[in-house]
Protein backbone atom coordinates (compact mmCIF):
# COMPACT_ATOMS: atom_id res chain seq x y z
CA UNK A 1 0.00 0.00 0.00
CA UNK A 2 1.31 3.64 -1.20
CA UNK A 3 0.70 5.93 1.97
CA UNK A 4 -0.02 8.96 -0.58
CA UNK A 5 -3.43 6.33 -1.10
CA UNK A 6 -3.92 5.11 2.13
CA UNK A 7 -6.82 6.71 4.03
CA UNK A 8 -4.71 7.86 7.21
CA UNK A 9 -4.29 10.85 8.65
CA UNK A 10 -1.85 11.41 11.31
CA UNK A 11 -2.22 13.74 14.16
CA UNK A 12 1.24 15.56 16.42
CA UNK A 13 -1.25 16.26 19.10
CA UNK A 14 -3.89 13.58 21.00
CA UNK A 15 -7.63 14.31 21.48
CA UNK A 16 -8.56 15.87 25.10
CA UNK A 17 -10.35 12.54 25.98
CA UNK A 18 -7.48 10.34 25.39
CA UNK A 19 -6.41 9.23 28.81
CA UNK A 20 -4.19 6.49 28.24
CA UNK A 21 -1.56 5.81 25.95
CA UNK A 22 -3.13 3.38 24.06
CA UNK A 23 -6.14 5.18 23.12
CA UNK A 24 -3.69 8.01 22.20
CA UNK A 25 -1.63 6.51 19.92
CA UNK A 26 -4.67 4.86 17.80
CA UNK A 27 -5.96 7.59 17.24
CA UNK A 28 -2.82 10.10 16.79
CA UNK A 29 -1.99 7.20 14.41
CA UNK A 30 -5.44 6.80 12.24
CA UNK A 31 -6.16 3.46 13.15
CA UNK A 32 -9.37 4.70 15.10
CA UNK A 33 -11.41 7.71 15.29
CA UNK A 34 -14.57 8.12 17.44
CA UNK A 35 -17.96 8.21 16.22
CA UNK A 36 -19.50 8.47 19.78
CA UNK A 37 -18.77 7.79 23.24
CA UNK A 38 -18.04 4.28 23.31
CA UNK A 39 -18.05 3.46 19.69
CA UNK A 40 -15.31 3.85 17.27
CA UNK A 41 -14.82 3.26 13.90
CA UNK A 42 -11.77 1.07 12.43
CA UNK A 43 -10.52 2.75 9.53
CA UNK A 44 -7.69 1.13 7.47
CA UNK A 45 -4.77 0.62 9.85
CA UNK A 46 -6.98 -0.62 12.44
CA UNK A 47 -8.72 -2.77 10.36
CA UNK A 48 -5.69 -4.55 9.51
CA UNK A 49 -4.55 -5.16 12.84
CA UNK A 50 -8.37 -6.29 14.30
CA UNK A 51 -8.17 -9.08 10.88
CA UNK A 52 -4.73 -9.92 12.52
CA UNK A 53 -5.45 -10.75 15.75
CA UNK A 54 -8.41 -12.57 14.38
CA UNK A 55 -6.68 -14.61 12.64
CA UNK A 56 -3.89 -15.81 15.27
CA UNK A 57 -7.53 -16.72 17.42
CA UNK A 58 -8.82 -18.80 14.33
CA UNK A 59 -5.50 -20.58 13.58
CA UNK A 60 -5.03 -21.60 17.00
CA UNK A 61 -8.42 -22.81 17.80
CA UNK A 62 -8.95 -24.41 14.50
CA UNK A 63 -5.88 -26.44 15.44
CA UNK A 64 -7.87 -28.04 17.99
CA UNK A 65 -11.00 -28.46 16.75
CA UNK A 66 -12.88 -25.97 16.96
CA UNK A 67 -15.24 -24.71 14.23
CA UNK A 68 -16.40 -21.34 13.47
CA UNK A 69 -20.20 -20.12 12.92
CA UNK A 70 -21.54 -16.62 12.94
CA UNK A 71 -24.81 -16.22 14.68
CA UNK A 72 -27.10 -13.21 15.03
CA UNK A 73 -26.34 -9.86 16.52
CA UNK A 74 -30.44 -9.72 16.93
CA UNK A 75 -31.36 -11.95 19.57
CA UNK A 76 -35.27 -12.08 20.14
CA UNK A 77 -36.38 -10.99 24.14
CA UNK A 78 -37.80 -14.68 24.33
CA UNK A 79 -34.74 -15.91 24.67
CA UNK A 80 -33.23 -14.50 27.66
CA UNK A 81 -36.81 -14.23 29.12
CA UNK A 82 -36.44 -18.06 28.95
CA UNK A 83 -32.62 -18.39 30.63
CA UNK A 84 -34.29 -15.96 33.51
CA UNK A 85 -31.42 -12.94 32.15
CA UNK A 86 -33.62 -10.71 30.87
CA UNK A 87 -34.52 -9.94 34.38
CA UNK A 88 -30.83 -8.68 34.56
CA UNK A 89 -31.17 -6.05 32.05
CA UNK A 90 -29.82 -2.46 33.00
CA UNK A 91 -27.48 -3.86 35.73
CA UNK A 92 -23.51 -3.41 35.91
CA UNK A 93 -23.88 -7.10 35.69
CA UNK A 94 -25.28 -7.08 32.34
CA UNK A 95 -25.78 -3.78 31.03
CA UNK A 96 -28.20 -4.78 27.89
CA UNK A 97 -29.48 -2.74 25.13
CA UNK A 98 -32.67 -3.39 23.40
CA UNK A 99 -34.35 -2.04 20.25
CA UNK A 100 -38.49 -2.51 19.45
CA UNK A 101 -39.08 -3.77 15.47
CA UNK A 102 -41.78 -4.92 13.12
CA UNK A 103 -40.86 -8.84 14.96
CA UNK A 104 -41.15 -7.85 18.49
CA UNK A 105 -38.49 -6.71 20.96
CA UNK A 106 -34.74 -7.40 20.08
CA UNK A 107 -31.74 -7.95 22.61
CA UNK A 108 -28.49 -6.52 20.80
CA UNK A 109 -26.34 -9.14 22.02
CA UNK A 110 -24.04 -8.61 25.06
CA UNK A 111 -23.44 -12.00 24.89
CA UNK A 112 -24.61 -15.40 22.96
CA UNK A 113 -25.51 -18.30 25.59
CA UNK A 114 -29.08 -18.49 24.82
CA UNK A 115 -28.50 -18.33 21.04
CA UNK A 116 -25.84 -20.81 21.10
CA UNK A 117 -27.58 -23.10 23.22
CA UNK A 118 -30.70 -23.08 20.86
CA UNK A 119 -29.03 -23.48 17.54
CA UNK A 120 -26.30 -26.41 18.57
CA UNK A 121 -29.24 -28.18 20.25
CA UNK A 122 -31.31 -28.38 17.12
CA UNK A 123 -28.31 -29.73 15.31
CA UNK A 124 -26.80 -31.93 17.49
CA UNK A 125 -29.31 -35.04 18.00
CA UNK A 126 -26.68 -37.85 19.68
CA UNK A 127 -23.58 -38.24 21.85
CA UNK A 128 -21.72 -39.66 19.15
CA UNK A 129 -21.79 -35.97 17.55
CA UNK A 130 -19.44 -34.45 20.75
CA UNK A 131 -17.21 -33.35 21.89
CA UNK A 132 -17.74 -29.81 19.82
CA UNK A 133 -16.76 -26.45 20.38
CA UNK A 134 -17.94 -23.64 18.39
CA UNK A 135 -16.53 -20.32 17.77
CA UNK A 136 -17.13 -16.79 16.03
CA UNK A 137 -16.13 -13.58 15.29
CA UNK A 138 -19.33 -10.92 16.29
CA UNK A 139 -20.36 -7.64 17.45
CA UNK A 140 -21.35 -6.99 20.83
CA UNK A 141 -23.33 -4.28 22.49
CA UNK A 142 -23.00 -3.14 26.05
CA UNK A 143 -24.90 -0.24 27.31
CA UNK A 144 -21.46 0.86 29.58
CA UNK A 145 -22.38 3.33 32.06
CA UNK A 146 -19.19 4.49 31.61
CA UNK A 147 -16.90 3.85 28.42
CA UNK A 148 -13.69 5.16 28.40
CA UNK A 149 -9.64 4.76 27.90
CA UNK A 150 -10.58 4.64 23.37
CA UNK A 151 -10.83 0.88 22.60
CA UNK A 152 -10.77 -0.50 26.88
CA UNK A 153 -14.25 -0.17 27.79
CA UNK A 154 -16.81 0.62 24.44
CA UNK A 155 -20.67 0.21 24.18
CA UNK A 156 -20.34 -1.69 20.54
CA UNK A 157 -17.20 -4.13 20.57
CA UNK A 158 -16.05 -7.20 18.57
CA UNK A 159 -15.75 -10.39 20.51
CA UNK A 160 -14.27 -14.39 19.69
CA UNK A 161 -16.43 -15.75 21.99
CA UNK A 162 -16.59 -19.87 21.81
CA UNK A 163 -18.80 -22.68 23.33
CA UNK A 164 -18.38 -26.10 24.17
CA UNK A 165 -20.91 -28.56 24.48
CA UNK A 166 -19.48 -32.22 26.22
CA UNK A 167 -22.09 -35.20 27.03
CA UNK A 168 -20.93 -35.06 30.73
CA UNK A 169 -19.00 -32.40 33.56
CA UNK A 170 -15.93 -34.58 33.24
CA UNK A 171 -15.97 -34.82 29.35
CA UNK A 172 -16.67 -30.46 29.04
CA UNK A 173 -13.81 -29.99 31.86
CA UNK A 174 -11.87 -31.24 29.35
CA UNK A 175 -12.47 -29.32 26.34
CA UNK A 176 -12.42 -26.60 28.55
CA UNK A 177 -8.50 -27.12 29.48
CA UNK A 178 -8.00 -27.80 25.55
CA UNK A 179 -9.45 -23.88 24.94
CA UNK A 180 -7.67 -22.69 28.23
CA UNK A 181 -4.03 -24.43 26.64
CA UNK A 182 -5.17 -22.49 23.05
CA UNK A 183 -6.21 -19.00 24.82
CA UNK A 184 -2.51 -19.14 26.43
CA UNK A 185 -1.00 -20.11 23.11
CA UNK A 186 -2.65 -17.16 21.29
CA UNK A 187 -2.05 -14.36 23.87
CA UNK A 188 2.09 -15.80 23.64
CA UNK A 189 1.65 -14.81 19.94
CA UNK A 190 0.44 -11.31 20.64
CA UNK A 191 3.14 -10.90 22.74
CA UNK A 192 1.11 -10.55 25.90
CA UNK A 193 2.29 -11.84 29.35
CA UNK A 194 -1.17 -13.05 30.87
CA UNK A 195 -2.29 -14.27 34.30
CA UNK A 196 -5.06 -16.60 34.44
CA UNK A 197 -6.67 -16.04 37.85
CA UNK A 198 -10.12 -17.63 39.67
CA UNK A 199 -12.72 -14.75 39.12
CA UNK A 200 -16.06 -14.58 39.65
CA UNK A 201 -18.49 -15.55 37.28
CA UNK A 202 -21.21 -12.45 37.30
CA UNK A 203 -24.16 -12.73 35.06
CA UNK A 204 -22.71 -15.92 33.01
CA UNK A 205 -22.65 -18.34 35.51
CA UNK A 206 -21.37 -21.52 36.04
CA UNK A 207 -19.07 -22.71 38.82
CA UNK A 208 -15.68 -22.38 38.02
CA UNK A 209 -14.19 -19.77 35.63
CA UNK A 210 -11.05 -18.34 34.74
CA UNK A 211 -9.82 -14.70 34.12
CA UNK A 212 -6.59 -14.01 31.78
CA UNK A 213 -5.00 -10.54 33.26
CA UNK A 214 -2.31 -8.48 31.52
CA UNK A 215 -0.67 -6.33 34.01
CA UNK A 216 -1.01 -2.91 33.31
CA UNK A 217 -0.51 0.51 35.20
CA UNK A 218 -3.50 2.16 33.20
CA UNK A 219 -5.97 -1.79 34.08
CA UNK A 220 -8.99 -1.06 36.24
CA UNK A 221 -8.83 -4.32 37.27
CA UNK A 222 -6.62 -5.96 39.91
CA UNK A 223 -5.79 -9.64 40.60
CA UNK A 224 -3.83 -10.80 43.41
CA UNK A 225 -0.78 -12.95 43.33
CA UNK A 226 1.29 -15.12 45.63
CA UNK A 227 4.79 -15.46 44.37
CA UNK A 228 5.60 -18.29 46.61
CA UNK A 229 2.84 -20.67 45.36
CA UNK A 230 1.53 -19.42 42.32
CA UNK A 231 -2.14 -18.56 43.58
CA UNK A 232 -3.68 -15.68 41.55
CA UNK A 233 -7.59 -14.57 41.83
CA UNK A 234 -9.36 -11.38 40.72
CA UNK A 235 -10.15 -9.07 43.98
CA UNK A 236 -13.34 -10.59 43.61
CA UNK A 237 -13.10 -13.77 44.15
CA UNK A 238 -9.79 -13.84 46.29
CA UNK A 239 -9.89 -15.10 49.73
CA UNK A 240 -7.31 -14.18 52.56
CA UNK A 241 -5.21 -17.07 54.67
CA UNK A 242 -6.59 -15.58 58.12
CA UNK A 243 -7.24 -18.41 60.38
CA UNK A 244 -10.01 -18.67 62.91
CA UNK A 245 -8.95 -18.02 66.18
CA UNK A 246 -10.44 -20.43 68.83
CA UNK A 247 -12.65 -19.33 71.99
CA UNK A 248 -10.64 -18.51 74.30
CA UNK A 249 -7.21 -18.99 72.32
CA UNK A 250 -5.58 -16.51 72.69
CA UNK A 251 -7.52 -13.19 73.00
CA UNK A 252 -6.91 -10.83 75.64
CA UNK A 253 -6.88 -12.45 79.23
CA UNK A 254 -7.59 -8.62 80.44
CA UNK A 255 -10.58 -7.91 78.57
CA UNK A 256 -12.41 -4.94 80.10
CA UNK A 257 -16.28 -4.46 80.35
CA UNK A 258 -18.01 -3.09 76.98
CA UNK A 259 -18.68 0.26 77.76
CA UNK A 260 -21.08 2.31 75.96
CA UNK A 261 -20.16 5.65 74.19
CA UNK A 262 -22.95 8.65 73.16
CA UNK A 263 -22.00 9.54 69.40
CA UNK A 264 -24.59 11.42 67.93
CA UNK A 265 -24.97 12.31 64.05
CA UNK A 266 -21.53 10.03 63.62
CA UNK A 267 -23.14 6.70 61.81
CA UNK A 268 -20.20 6.70 59.06
CA UNK A 269 -16.71 5.19 60.02
CA UNK A 270 -14.87 7.96 59.41
CA UNK A 271 -16.55 10.00 61.91
CA UNK A 272 -16.92 7.58 64.25
CA UNK A 273 -13.22 7.20 64.19
CA UNK A 274 -12.25 10.62 64.50
CA UNK A 275 -14.38 10.56 68.01
CA UNK A 276 -12.56 7.89 69.23
CA UNK A 277 -9.23 8.95 68.30
CA UNK A 278 -8.08 10.58 71.01
CA UNK A 279 -8.13 7.01 72.93
CA UNK A 280 -5.83 5.68 69.88
CA UNK A 281 -8.57 3.91 67.81
CA UNK A 282 -8.01 3.48 64.49
CA UNK A 283 -10.43 2.09 61.42
CA UNK A 284 -8.97 -1.68 62.13
CA UNK A 285 -10.35 -1.37 65.82
CA UNK A 286 -13.94 -1.07 64.80
CA UNK A 287 -15.96 -3.64 63.20
CA UNK A 288 -18.53 -2.56 60.32
CA UNK A 289 -21.61 -4.35 60.57
CA UNK A 290 -23.57 -4.44 57.42
CA UNK A 291 -27.01 -5.20 56.92
CA UNK A 292 -27.98 -7.53 54.01
CA UNK A 293 -30.23 -10.50 52.57
CA UNK A 294 -28.24 -12.92 51.62
CA UNK A 295 -28.61 -15.00 48.28
CA UNK A 296 -31.79 -17.26 50.63
CA UNK A 297 -33.51 -13.94 51.40
CA UNK A 298 -32.36 -14.17 55.12
CA UNK A 299 -31.88 -11.28 56.96
CA UNK A 300 -28.39 -11.11 57.62
CA UNK A 301 -25.36 -8.91 59.19
CA UNK A 302 -21.77 -8.77 58.02
CA UNK A 303 -18.78 -7.95 59.92
CA UNK A 304 -15.94 -6.82 58.40
CA UNK A 305 -12.35 -5.11 59.83
CA UNK A 306 -13.05 -1.32 59.76
CA UNK A 307 -10.01 -0.40 57.51
CA UNK A 308 -11.86 -2.69 54.81
CA UNK A 309 -14.17 -2.16 51.81
CA UNK A 310 -16.94 -4.64 52.52
CA UNK A 311 -16.90 -7.42 49.27
CA UNK A 312 -20.68 -9.01 49.03
CA UNK A 313 -21.69 -12.61 47.48
CA UNK A 314 -23.00 -12.31 44.18
CA UNK A 315 -27.24 -12.35 45.23
CA UNK A 316 -26.43 -10.30 48.41
CA UNK A 317 -28.04 -6.94 48.40
CA UNK A 318 -27.45 -4.49 50.93
CA UNK A 319 -30.91 -3.39 53.16
CA UNK A 320 -33.44 -0.47 51.90
CA UNK A 321 -35.14 2.20 54.04
CA UNK A 322 -38.03 0.20 54.30
CA UNK A 323 -35.95 -3.32 55.42
CA UNK A 324 -34.68 -1.42 58.29
CA UNK A 325 -38.28 -0.82 59.46
CA UNK A 326 -39.37 -4.66 59.03
CA UNK A 327 -36.56 -5.55 61.14
CA UNK A 328 -36.03 -2.86 64.12
CA UNK A 329 -32.73 -4.54 66.01
CA UNK A 330 -30.60 -3.16 63.29
CA UNK A 331 -30.33 0.57 63.56
CA UNK A 332 -29.28 2.09 60.33
CA UNK A 333 -25.84 3.82 60.97
CA UNK A 334 -24.94 2.37 64.76
CA UNK A 335 -25.32 -1.30 64.04
CA UNK A 336 -23.60 -4.01 65.98
CA UNK A 337 -23.73 -7.81 66.35
CA UNK A 338 -24.46 -8.01 70.27
CA UNK A 339 -27.67 -10.48 70.32
CA UNK A 340 -28.67 -10.24 66.83
CA UNK A 341 -29.48 -13.84 66.76
CA UNK A 342 -32.19 -13.45 68.95
CA UNK A 343 -33.87 -11.46 66.90
CA UNK A 344 -33.52 -13.76 63.76
CA UNK A 345 -30.53 -11.83 62.24
CA UNK A 346 -27.79 -14.30 61.18
CA UNK A 347 -23.92 -12.94 61.49
CA UNK A 348 -21.82 -14.00 59.14
CA UNK A 349 -18.14 -12.42 59.24
CA UNK A 350 -14.67 -11.49 57.18
CA UNK A 351 -11.83 -14.53 58.90
CA UNK A 352 -9.67 -10.65 59.43
CA UNK A 353 -11.75 -10.09 62.37
CA UNK A 354 -11.09 -13.86 63.92
CA UNK A 355 -9.35 -11.91 66.70
CA UNK A 356 -11.28 -11.48 69.97
CA UNK A 357 -10.96 -7.96 70.34
CA UNK A 358 -11.78 -6.00 71.94
CA UNK A 359 -13.43 -3.98 69.16
CA UNK A 360 -15.20 -0.94 68.67
CA UNK A 361 -18.90 -1.49 67.73
CA UNK A 362 -22.67 -0.18 66.66
CA UNK A 363 -24.23 -0.17 69.81
CA UNK A 364 -28.08 -1.13 68.56
CA UNK A 365 -29.67 2.35 69.50
CA UNK A 366 -29.41 5.72 67.65
CA UNK A 367 -26.28 7.97 68.30
CA UNK A 368 -24.45 5.53 70.62
CA UNK A 369 -21.43 3.15 69.57
CA UNK A 370 -19.52 0.85 72.42
CA UNK A 371 -16.18 -0.14 73.29
CA UNK A 372 -14.84 -3.36 74.53
CA UNK A 373 -16.58 -5.76 72.51
CA UNK A 374 -15.13 -9.20 72.70
CA UNK A 375 -15.68 -12.02 70.15
CA UNK A 376 -17.42 -15.48 71.53
CA UNK A 377 -18.08 -13.15 75.10
CA UNK A 378 -20.33 -10.05 73.91
CA UNK A 379 -21.36 -11.28 70.16
CA UNK A 380 -20.80 -14.80 68.18
CA UNK A 381 -20.66 -15.34 64.72
CA UNK A 382 -22.64 -18.18 62.73
CA UNK A 383 -20.18 -18.12 60.05
CA UNK A 384 -17.12 -17.44 58.47
CA UNK A 385 -16.09 -16.26 55.01
CA UNK A 386 -14.42 -13.59 53.15
CA UNK A 387 -15.99 -10.44 53.19
CA UNK A 388 -13.63 -7.98 52.71
CA UNK A 389 -11.37 -6.82 50.04
CA UNK A 390 -8.04 -8.48 49.71
CA UNK A 391 -4.44 -6.36 49.68
CA UNK A 392 -1.03 -6.47 49.24
CA UNK A 393 0.39 -8.05 52.30
CA UNK A 394 -2.71 -10.44 53.29
CA UNK A 395 -2.05 -14.06 53.93
CA UNK A 396 -1.92 -16.12 51.03
CA UNK A 397 -5.10 -19.02 51.63
CA UNK A 398 -2.79 -21.57 50.01
CA UNK A 399 0.55 -21.42 51.09
CA UNK A 400 0.07 -18.49 53.60
CA UNK A 401 2.63 -15.82 52.30
CA UNK A 402 2.22 -12.50 51.30
CA UNK A 403 0.16 -11.53 48.65
CA UNK A 404 1.08 -8.74 46.04
CA UNK A 405 -2.32 -6.55 44.44
CA UNK A 406 -1.93 -6.59 40.65
CA UNK A 407 -3.18 -3.54 38.24
CA UNK A 408 -4.89 -5.16 35.17
CA UNK A 409 -6.33 -5.19 32.06
CA UNK A 410 -8.96 -8.48 31.75
CA UNK A 411 -8.04 -10.22 28.26
CA UNK A 412 -10.60 -13.01 28.31
CA UNK A 413 -12.55 -14.93 30.22
CA UNK A 414 -13.61 -18.50 29.77
CA UNK A 415 -16.42 -20.03 32.22
CA UNK A 416 -17.20 -23.84 33.03
CA UNK A 417 -21.17 -23.47 32.89
CA UNK A 418 -22.24 -26.74 33.04
CA UNK A 419 -26.03 -27.35 32.88
CA UNK A 420 -26.58 -23.53 33.50
CA UNK A 421 -28.36 -23.28 29.94
CA UNK A 422 -28.97 -26.33 28.76
CA UNK A 423 -31.56 -27.45 31.71
CA UNK A 424 -33.41 -24.04 30.78
CA UNK A 425 -33.63 -23.65 27.11
CA UNK A 426 -35.49 -25.57 24.99
CA UNK A 427 -35.14 -28.79 23.08
CA UNK A 428 -31.39 -28.46 25.27
CA UNK A 429 -30.87 -32.72 25.07
CA UNK A 430 -29.14 -35.76 23.41
CA UNK A 431 -29.48 -39.26 23.10
CA UNK A 432 -27.08 -40.46 25.76
CA UNK A 433 -24.69 -43.70 25.23
CA UNK A 434 -27.47 -45.43 27.55
CA UNK A 435 -30.28 -44.81 25.01
CA UNK A 436 -31.43 -42.51 27.59
CA UNK A 437 -31.92 -38.63 27.24
CA UNK A 438 -29.47 -36.02 28.78
CA UNK A 439 -28.08 -32.66 28.92
CA UNK A 440 -25.36 -30.73 27.62
CA UNK A 441 -22.91 -29.66 29.35
CA UNK A 442 -21.46 -26.79 28.35
CA UNK A 443 -18.27 -24.37 28.43
CA UNK A 444 -17.82 -20.82 26.98
CA UNK A 445 -14.96 -18.61 26.29
CA UNK A 446 -14.92 -14.88 25.59
CA UNK A 447 -12.14 -12.63 24.23
CA UNK A 448 -12.30 -9.18 23.17
CA UNK A 449 -11.13 -8.84 19.84
CA UNK A 450 -11.00 -4.93 19.82
CA UNK A 451 -10.32 -4.43 23.36
CA UNK A 452 -7.28 -6.60 22.45
CA UNK A 453 -6.00 -3.85 19.84
CA UNK A 454 -5.51 -1.50 23.02
CA UNK A 455 -4.06 -3.78 25.16
CA UNK A 456 -1.47 -4.79 22.80
CA UNK A 457 -0.73 -1.28 22.08
CA UNK A 458 -0.37 -0.53 25.80
CA UNK A 459 1.90 -3.12 26.00
CA UNK A 460 3.87 -2.13 22.77
CA UNK A 461 4.56 1.52 22.38
CA UNK A 462 7.07 4.03 23.44
CA UNK A 463 7.45 7.87 23.72
CA UNK A 464 7.44 7.74 19.61
CA UNK A 465 4.57 5.61 18.91
CA UNK A 466 3.21 2.00 18.65
CA UNK A 467 5.51 -0.67 18.21
CA UNK A 468 3.85 -3.57 17.06
CA UNK A 469 4.88 -7.25 17.00
CA UNK A 470 5.12 -8.91 14.40
CA UNK A 471 2.17 -11.17 14.45
CA UNK A 472 -0.47 -8.34 14.63
CA UNK A 473 1.39 -5.95 12.67
CA UNK A 474 -0.68 -4.04 10.17
CA UNK A 475 2.54 -4.20 7.62
CA UNK A 476 5.93 -5.80 8.30
CA UNK A 477 7.73 -3.55 6.69
CA UNK A 478 7.73 0.32 6.48
CA UNK A 479 9.58 1.67 3.05
CA UNK A 480 10.70 5.52 3.31
CA UNK A 481 11.72 6.66 -0.25
CA UNK A 482 13.38 10.01 0.57
CA UNK A 483 14.40 12.94 -1.78
CA UNK A 484 12.29 11.14 -4.58
CA UNK A 485 10.90 14.33 -6.33
CA UNK A 486 14.66 15.59 -6.41
CA UNK A 487 15.85 12.59 -7.30
CA UNK A 488 14.67 10.30 -10.26
CA UNK A 489 16.97 7.42 -8.84
CA UNK A 490 15.53 7.14 -5.90
CA UNK A 491 12.32 7.30 -6.86
CA UNK A 492 12.72 4.13 -9.46
CA UNK A 493 14.50 2.16 -6.82
CA UNK A 494 12.49 2.83 -4.11
CA UNK A 495 9.41 1.54 -6.66
CA UNK A 496 11.49 -1.31 -7.74
CA UNK A 497 12.33 -2.63 -4.24
CA UNK A 498 8.84 -2.29 -3.70
CA UNK A 499 7.31 -4.03 -6.24
CA UNK A 500 9.94 -7.04 -5.50
CA UNK A 501 8.94 -7.23 -1.30
CA UNK A 502 5.21 -7.18 -2.70
CA UNK A 503 6.04 -10.31 -5.22
CA UNK A 504 7.92 -12.03 -1.83
CA UNK A 505 5.00 -11.90 -0.07
CA UNK A 506 6.00 -9.25 1.97
CA UNK A 507 3.24 -7.07 3.54
CA UNK A 508 4.83 -3.39 2.61
CA UNK A 509 3.68 0.18 3.25
CA UNK A 510 5.38 2.53 1.11
CA UNK A 511 5.55 5.53 1.97
CA UNK A 512 5.94 7.71 -1.14
CA UNK A 513 4.53 10.93 -0.32
CA UNK A 514 6.01 14.39 -1.30
CA UNK A 515 7.18 15.40 2.43
CA UNK A 516 10.19 16.09 4.78
CA UNK A 517 12.23 12.79 5.84
CA UNK A 518 11.51 14.20 9.13
CA UNK A 519 7.52 13.25 8.74
CA UNK A 520 8.14 10.41 7.14
CA UNK A 521 10.21 8.92 10.12
CA UNK A 522 7.83 10.02 12.72
CA UNK A 523 4.97 8.86 11.06
CA UNK A 524 7.05 5.47 10.65
CA UNK A 525 7.63 5.39 14.22
CA UNK A 526 4.16 6.66 15.45
CA UNK A 527 2.55 3.86 12.74
CA UNK A 528 4.79 1.15 14.49
CA UNK A 529 5.87 -1.05 11.82
CA UNK A 530 8.45 -3.82 12.62
CA UNK A 531 11.08 -3.10 10.19
CA UNK A 532 11.49 0.34 8.38
CA UNK A 533 13.81 0.23 5.11
CA UNK A 534 15.19 3.54 4.00
CA UNK A 535 16.47 4.37 0.60
CA UNK A 536 18.01 7.60 0.07
CA UNK A 537 20.67 9.27 -2.60
CA UNK A 538 23.64 8.76 -0.44
CA UNK A 539 22.70 4.79 0.38
CA UNK A 540 22.03 4.52 -3.14
CA UNK A 541 24.91 5.78 -4.32
CA UNK A 542 26.80 2.71 -2.00
CA UNK A 543 24.59 0.53 -3.12
CA UNK A 544 22.65 -0.21 0.28
CA UNK A 545 19.40 0.58 2.07
CA UNK A 546 19.18 1.65 6.30
CA UNK A 547 17.19 -1.21 7.85
CA UNK A 548 16.39 -0.26 11.35
CA UNK A 549 14.39 -2.23 14.10
CA UNK A 550 11.38 -0.41 15.80
CA UNK A 551 10.81 -2.62 18.83
CA UNK A 552 14.73 -2.53 19.35
CA UNK A 553 16.19 0.74 17.56
CA UNK A 554 18.89 -1.61 16.07
CA UNK A 555 20.15 0.13 12.77
CA UNK A 556 22.10 -1.61 9.83
CA UNK A 557 22.73 -1.11 6.39
CA UNK A 558 21.90 -4.11 3.84
CA UNK A 559 22.77 -4.15 0.34
CA UNK A 560 20.55 -3.31 -2.07
CA UNK A 561 20.27 -6.42 -3.80
CA UNK A 562 19.86 -8.79 -0.89
CA UNK A 563 17.25 -7.18 0.85
CA UNK A 564 14.12 -9.09 -0.71
CA UNK A 565 16.16 -12.14 0.34
CA UNK A 566 16.75 -11.50 4.31
CA UNK A 567 13.05 -9.89 4.42
CA UNK A 568 11.09 -12.46 2.49
CA UNK A 569 13.28 -15.53 4.49
CA UNK A 570 12.02 -13.68 8.07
Amino acid sequence: MRMSRLLVRTLREAPADAEVASHQLLVRAGYIRRLASGVYTFLPLGLRVLHRVEQVIREELDAVGCQELLMPALHPIELWEQSGRAAMFGSDALPAMTVEARGGTFVLGPTHEEVVTVTVSAEVESYRQMPLTVYQFQVKFRDEARPRFGLLRTRELIMADAYSFDVDKEAMQSSYQTVFDAYLRIFERLGLHVTPVEAESGAIGGDVNHEFMVPSAVGEDHFVSCASCGYAANVEAATRGVARVAAGGGGPTSAGPVVEHHTPGRPGITDVVAYFADQGATAADFLKSLAVFDADGRPTLVLVPGDREARLPSGWRLFEDADFDSNPSLVKGYIGPSGQQEHGIRVVADTGISRPGPWITGANRPDHHMTGAVLDRDFNVDAWGSFAEVVSGDACPHCGGAVELVRSVEAAHTFQLGHKYSEVMPGSTFVAADGGEATFSMGCYGMGVSRLLAVVAEEHHDERGLAWPPEVAPYQVHLAALGAGRSPEVGAAADQLYGQLIAAGVEVLYDDRDVSPGVKFADADLLGTPVRLVIGAKGLARGVVEWRSRATGEERELPMDGVVATLAGG
